[in-house]
């Protein structure tokens, strides 16, 4: 339920940033803590899964586990594994085995980025966003209405001749 929350901030964060406005959610301001929080939660899956993909490519214990493919297709298969783990699927191609000490640990590293590193910027937006006064709109004084006098011979129409 947050990551359709956050995806929204961020549309909101990049509209208001494009406008030249502060940007708002539900009458409360996105400040700069609030739009570091957003940033880190948008930027934690690409930073849990590259560097533990680059060092499963690097070392002989991550490329152990590439059973049938090499080249494009065992980087794919790396890239998967890392990437369901931290979405807590953790589920592979047929052509890793991932039942090895090395991805058991990298991917329960990735599994606690997904479930932590996900949810602790969210949290900390919320809290963010609950402290938030809504923002009052400044708007000018508007002119006093003038009343309605009518004449001394005026008077309602009746739809009834009489």
């Amino acid at each position: 339920m947050m990551r359709p929350f956050l995806v929204a901030l961020l549309g909101l964060l990049l509209a208001g940033l494009m406008v030249g406005r502060t940007p708002q959610y539900l009458g409360k301001t996105i400040g700069p803590t609030e739009s570091k929080m957003l940033t880190l939660y948008v930027l934690a899956t690409p930073l849990a899964i590259l560097p533990l993909t680059a060092l499963a490519v690097a070392t002989k214990a991550g490329l152990a586990g590439l059973t049938t493919n090499g080249g494009a297709q065992g980087f794919t298969e790396i890239i998967f594994a890392f990437a369901s783990s931290l979405a807590n699927n953790g589920q592979s191609f047929t052509g890793l085995n991932a039942n090895t000490t090395f991805y058991n640990l990298t991917t329960a590293v990735a599994m606690m980025v997904g479930r932590f590193g996900l949810a602790i910027p969210a949290l900390a937006l919320a809290g963010l966003f609950a402290h938030n006064l809504v923002a009052t709109p400044v708007r000018a004084p508007s002119p006093p209405i003038p009343s309605f006098s009518a004449p001394c011979c005026w008077r309602p129409r009746s739809s009834f001749a009489v």
